[in-house]
Parts: C-alpha cells; structure tokens; sequence
C-alpha cells in the first residue's frame, strides 16, 4: 500500500504538561510524536464514524 506525502504542517501551543504526556505517550508506542497524534486523530475518527475504517491508511 501506498502511502500519501506529508506535505502539511499543524503549529499548536499546549501546555508543557500535555506536551510532556503526548511525548511520554508516543515514546510508549515506539511511534515519534507526529505518528501518535495522526494515529489518535484517525482512530477519534473511525469511532465518531467520520471516516471508513477501511479507508484510513494508518491504525
């Protein structure tokens, strides 16, 4: 399977708590943080039954 390119950027200020947490978090899954976050948007996403399931590219 293809992959799409990653041609876009998302700048967000949080606090240095939640910043800390989604670092421990992604480091926990091995996975860097941008892959944490796209795989926590796509999985929010599949169960608000805003996308296919089949149609993500990532789990």
């Amino acid at each position: 399977m293809m992959t799409k390119q990653k041609t876009e950027y998302l700048n967000i200020r949080l606090s240095p708590d939640i910043k800390a947490l989604i670092k421990t978090a992604a480091e926990s899954e091995r996975r860097s943080i941008s892959n944490f976050i796209e795989c926590l948007v796509v999985e929010y996403s599949e169960k608000k039954q805003l996308i296919n399931p089949e149609s993500s590219s990532e789990k």
